[in-house]
């Protein structure tokens, strides 16, 4: 029982996994079980590619050679099992080799279905691309050899030294796999005969022998910046291959070598290491791994270096991230496939039908990477497969499509018939069904052009009320083709047969476009192209060309047959304009004339000049043109270069565009759409311009989707950028997904950020997925974008990307190099960055020495950073000559450095020469004073002038305004005799003043004191009289001499004010009670501040304003020896006061005033006492105190 049950097991078991399986290879009609690989066999050599299918039976297998079938023979055969067999490969050229792209298509009653790519290639072994040359080297230094040799597989590439084999690295001795020879720190020993043998499975080449000469190193050996002899470059590198970057530096001392990417990003350290002596090589190289990797070769110690850069691009062979699903649709539904797939370069999609590739063509379409059928018919029903491809491989996948029929669908329409209305019309007419025609509730009319490939099929919905209807957007002189479908609420019927009608001709839309070139001065070669067929709009049979001078109104005219497209103007006036225009006409009549083209005749000279150039203009898209040229073969004059000129019609004509002598195609971008542009095109040399070529040349409209059914492409995705030097920049980009067989043409745009002319607007046209862009500004922000051409359809612009260049290494040194002595042993040193635009130091290096060093090449270093301009030179060594000089520095590479500026530090600087040497002005310190060259002292010499000056006009003024004053006074004098002698002796009794602040500004917001006039003062003989008032807190201001003795009496005794006509008296009161019958006076008395701070200021030294208020300007006075410069600053008088006070001492004391003015410093307890010595012969006396008395 119990075997019994093991096999009922075994048979359940069997069932449940098989019965998934086989649903899923039902599902799958037909597949492939083996795929053929690449592979590279040798000559004479037997090959098998594998190619086995599953599905149902039968199944054929078939094989294709580069999509053409393999027809079997004696040496070429299948076998059972569907694989291809090759008894001997052949290499011979042309179709009999065996080398090619192979493909088995397997095919059954569900439909057929292609094989992925296999490659065979023969092994083989080229000659050397490059070989080994001789080179002289000296000892010490670096020496490379190279040999390139194209081979399959890839060739091992070793070298000889005096035909003994070397190995492949050593301390000094590095073999690239590239085929490169690097020998560091060559020895005498070295000199020889180096080749490189290069060996694969094919063959084995030896190269030619190249010597190696070593000469004996200098001595002593002088240092060198670091240089690199060579650089990376940049390479396109497989998927999972090894990328090697070189970079060899040569430099005294030996330079270091690291590796860094311009993107910050770190290196890979697992996968990334270094060959030799600073050579790069990434293994398994990974999507990641691509970017710009630098160079650096830095001398030791220093911050000295040099940078080199390459680009790594990661080729990956396509892969699908979105596969076609198979659809079950109804007849007359529309099915919808997307394949998506990515790689490097980005993969092209081409979809096939059973094994043949689909074209886009009425019912079908292709955009977007999508395969769209639309009104599917029976004959749709298949197996469809998407195939993604580029250099680097292609991969397959499958969908199908089945179709479901209706059973009581109606039957095709009967009985089509097309007339032709007019050029632009056919009348199409219809049958109804002959089976269930009662239930059709609408047909569905469908045409398209019958020639060409890619055509559009357009369709027209109309009732069941009619089986007739007109078209009449058609285009002349063309033929179509029509068929009709009935449509009833459960389906479609099947399409009607087709018919095919052709409009009638109708005049030529456009003239054509005019080339005008002349051979000599008195003839004019005029040529054009044959309109297009949408252009013509049926057959051209007769051209009419006009022409006149421009001075004349008559005008000539001949008739050319439809045939020609050229013709020769003889017998005309040399240097002279003539306008020329044509029109073309078809058997319905002529079309409308082109406008005037202008063209001017040669001169007639003897001179050689070069001839016209032959001109060809092509419309690359909308808004870009094409246009080459080249030198007409009777040509014999040199050429210097070409003028191009080009403007759009009835516009002023452009500056020319200046090329080169070697070009010969230029890029004309950023044009209108629709708009005819004139075109002049000459050569010149030293003798002068050359003849002109003209041409005309229309650009063609930019499709939008009004204007076709389906949506303009999408524009280009994923632009990366990468600067790749100073003055270049690196751009790919993502093809978008969509599929056509046309070919795809790109268009760059490139501009600095905030560029306002237009014009400067650089437009590159490609065919590929990346650009270099070359001749950019170095270190400056530039903005791309890119959109793509088909078939005349424009996608937008991409999203804008930036990237700046690098900047440039600096080229100039600093600018405006100065020294400047400002101690004993210590120098500045100041400079501005270097006068260069584009061009950023990031830091400077600035080299000194004393003579002695100088001469023995010893320099000291300093290093600053790139926004700092100035250096301190410290422990300078007296009597010693110093030289300087300064460069600046970037990331890619170090300037020149600044001439050589001398500095003499002299062992006795109170001498006050000239510190430095050259054009450079110094200032030194010296004992405390600065020693100032004349510029300077001229400067402070006019300045004292100018303040002396207005010091003597301001006591002028007040002089005579004290005088006026006076006679003010006489009145209130009268009436206040006894009062002005008991306020005068009050004074007396007051004693010593309190001490008050003079910190600027130096009056209180409620008191003033008015020195002006026009105020209650009251003045008799003996001087102001003084109101008895309760003081709370005064001070007073007053002349006094400097002459008398700085011990005053602590008593003195009332003593009379003596007034001096033309002298000022000056009171400052805190705060006053004044009695309510005594007048308010202004109190002036003479004091002495002993132990106060105070201001003393002489008459004619302030002026006051209309307003009557006392203005003072603290004056400051900075002791540069002193070593407090920071205590405070006070201000003290001398006594003022004396045993008798009369109006004789008063006399004295202001014809003293008025002799003399000295400022003198002293320190005594604290207190500071300046004194000052003025020539001018109205001087005041002015004591100040800049030191606050303890």
């Amino acid at each position: 029982m119990a075997p019994i049950k093991g096999k009922l097991y075994q048979r359940l078991l069997f069932l449940v996994v098989f019965l998934p399986i086989s649903g899923v290879l039902c599902f799958s009609e037909l597949f492939f079980i083996k795929e053929p690989h690449d592979v590279t066999a040798m000559r004479k050599e037997a090959v098998i590619l594998d190619c086995q299918a599953h599905g149902e039976s039968p199944i054929d297998v078939r094989w294709l050679k580069n999509g053409v079938k393999v027809v079997d023979n004696e040496r070429v055969y299948r076998l059972s099992n569907g694989s291809l067999f090759i008894s001997e490969v052949e290499s011979r050229r042309g179709d009999k080799s065996d080398e090619g792209l192979y493909q088995c298509l397997a095919q059954n009653n569900y439909g057929a279905i292609l094989s992925q790519k296999a490659r065979l290639t023969i092994a083989s072994i080229s000659a050397f691309a490059i070989q080994p040359t001789s080179i002289m080297v000296t000892e010490g230094s670096v020496a490379r050899f190279a040999c390139k040799i194209s081979a399959h597989p890839p060739s091992i590439i070793t070298w000889e030294f005096n035909r003994v084999t070397l190995p492949l690295a050593t301390e000094r001795i590095t073999v690239l796999p590239s085929g490169v020879l690097q020998i560091h720190g060559v020895h005498r020993t070295d000199a020889g005969n180096y080749r490189c043998i290069a060996t694969n499975i094919a063959s084995r080449r030896r190269s030619t022998e190249a010597t190696l000469t070593v000469t004996p190193a200098p001595r002593p050996q002088l240092p060198q910046r670091p240089r690199i002899i060579v650089g990376p470059q940049n390479i396109s590198v497989l998927l999972h291959q090894n990328a090697i970057l070189e970079c060899m530096a040569i430099g005294n001392p030996r330079p270091i070598i690291s590796w860094s990417r311009a993107d910050s990003k770190s290196i890979d350290v697992y996968n990334t290491k270094v060959l030799g002596n600073g050579n790069l090589i990434i293994t398994d190289i990974k999507p990641q791994h691509g970017g710009i990797y630098m160079c650096r070769a830095t001398t030791p110690g220093t911050r000295n270096f040099t940078v080199a850069s390459a680009n790594i691009t990661v080729l990956a062979p396509p892969s699908l991230v979105e596969w076609p699903e198979s659809l079950t649709r109804p007849r007359a539904g529309t099915a919808r496939f997307v394949c998506q797939a990515e790689g490097v370069p980005t993969p092209q999609i081409t979809w096939f039908k059973n094994g043949e590739k689909v074209h886009s063509n009425g019912r079908m379409k292709m955009y977007n990477s999508k395969l769209v059928i639309n009104q599917i018919i029976p004959e749709d029903d298949a197996i469809y497969q998407c195939q993604a491809e580029n250099d680097q491989g292609s991969v397959l996948s499958m969908a199908r499509l089945i179709v479901v029929m209706s059973e009581d669908r109606p039957s095709a329409p009967r009985n089509i018939q097309a007339d032709t209305v007019s050029s632009s019309a056919i009348l199409l007419a219809w049958d109804r069904p002959q089976y269930n025609a009662d239930k059709v509730i609408a047909y569905s009319v469908h045409y398209m052009k019958a020639e060409g490939l890619n055509n559009e099929e357009y369709q027209v919905v109309i009732g069941n009320d009619t089986t007739r209807y007109m078209i009449d957007d058609l285009e002349p002189a063309r033929n179509y083709t029509f068929y009709v479908v009935a449509y009833m609420p459960m389906g479609a019927s099947r399409m009607s047969d087709n018919v095919f009608q052709h409009t009638l001709e109708d005049v030529p839309l456009r003239a054509p476009e005019l080339s005008l070139t002349s051979r000599s001065p008195m003839d004019i070669q005029v040529s054009w192209q044959p309109l297009p067929d949408k252009l013509s709009r049926g057959r051209v049979s007769a051209y009419r060309l006009s022409y006149r001078t421009s001075a004349e109104s008559t005008v000539s005219q001949l008739e050319l047959p439809g045939e020609k497209t050229q013709h020769l103007l003889e017998n005309l006036q040399p240097d002279t304009i003539y306008l020329l225009r044509i029109a073309a006409a078809t058997s319905i009549g002529w079309g409308e004339q082109s406008v005037w083209t202008s063209h001017r005749t040669p001169k007639l000279s003897s001179a050689r000049v070069p001839m016209a150039p032959e001109l060809h203009l092509e419309p690359l898209n909308c808004t870009t043109i094409l246009a080459r040229w080249q030198l007409s073969p009777r040509n014999s004059a040199s050429v210097q270069g070409f003028k191009l000129f080009y403007q759009e019609e009835s516009q002023p004509e452009r500056a020319p565009v200046q090329l080169r002598a070697l070009d010969n195609t230029y890029t004309i971008g950023g044009l209108d759409p629709r708009k005819k542009y004139h075109v002049k095109l000459l050569a010149y040399n030293f003798v002068g311009e050359g003849y002109q070529a003209d041409q005309t040349v229309s650009t063609t409209g930019c499709v939008s989707v009004r204007d076709r059914l389906v949506p303009p492409p999408p524009p280009p995705h994923n632009v990366h950028t990468k600067t790749n030097s100073s003055s270049s920049v690196f751009l790919r980009w993502g093809r978008p997904a969509f599929t056509s067989s046309q070919a795809i043409n790109y268009t760059i745009r490139c501009n600095p950020v905030g560029l306002q002319n237009a014009s400067l607007v650089l437009y590159l046209q490609t065919s590929e997925q990346n650009l270099l862009v070359p001749d950019l500004e170095p270190n400056t922000k530039y903005e791309f974008a890119i959109r793509l051409h088909i078939d005349q359809l424009s996608s937008p612009w991409s999203p804008v990307v930036y990237q700046s260049t690098l900047p440039d290494a600096p080229t100039l040194p600093p600018s405006n190099v100065k020294v400047t002595l400002i101690e004993e042993d210590t120098a500045l040193v100041s400079w501005k960055p270097p006068d260069e635009p584009n061009v950023a130091a990031t830091h400077y290096t600035i080299l000194y020495a004393s003579r002695n060093a100088w001469l023995a090449g010893e320099w000291q270093v300093l290093q600053r950073e790139g926004t700092i301009t100035m250096a301190l030179l410290e422990k300078l060594k007296p009597g010693q000559i110093y030289f300087v000089k300064v460069s600046a520095s970037n990331n890619m590479g170090d300037g020149p450095f600044s001439q050589t500026v001398e500095l003499k530090v002299l062992a006795d600087l109170s001498l006050g020469h000239d510190l430095s040497r050259g054009n450079i002005h110094s200032t030194a310190f010296s004992d405390g004073f600065y020693h100032l060259d004349q510029k300077s002292m001229t400067g402070i010499t006019v300045g004292i002038c100018i303040a002396l000056i207005c010091i003597i006009i301001c006591a002028f003024i007040i002089v005579c305004r004290g005088k006026n004053r006076k006679f003010s006074a006489f009145k209130a004098y009268r009436e206040g005799v006894s009062t002005s002698t008991s306020a005068a002796g009050q004074l007396g009794s007051e004693g010593q003043a309190e001490s008050s602040d003079v910190s600027v500004p130096m009056l209180s917001p409620n008191h003033f004191i008015d020195a002006k006039g026009g105020t209650n003062l009251i003045i008799n003989s003996l001087g102001p009289v003084q109101p008895s008032t309760e003081k709370k807190e005064k001070w007073f201001s007053f002349s006094s001499n400097a002459k008398k003795d700085s011990e005053a009496q602590q008593n003195v005794r009332p003593c009379p004010a003596s007034y001096q006509p033309g002298s000022t008296v000056l009171t400052y009161e805190e705060e006053l009670n004044m009695s309510p019958d005594q007048p308010a006076a202004m109190q002036a008395m003479l004091w002495r501040p002993s132990d106060s701070e105070g201001s003393s200021s002489s008459e004619g030294s302030h002026a006051t304003g209309d307003s009557g208020r006392y203005s003072h300007d603290e004056t400051e006075m900075t002791n540069l020896s002193s070593g407090a410069s920071s205590s405070r600053q006070s201000l003290s008088g001398e006594d003022s006061g004396g045993s008798e006070c009369s109006a004789k001492e008063s006399d004295e004391m202001v014809e003293e005033n008025l002799t003399d003015l000295k400022l003198t410093e002293s320190v005594d307890n604290g207190c500071c006492h300046h004194e000052a010595k003025n020539s001018s012969q109205d001087a005041l006396s002015l004591q100040v105190c800049v030191h606050e008395c303890v």
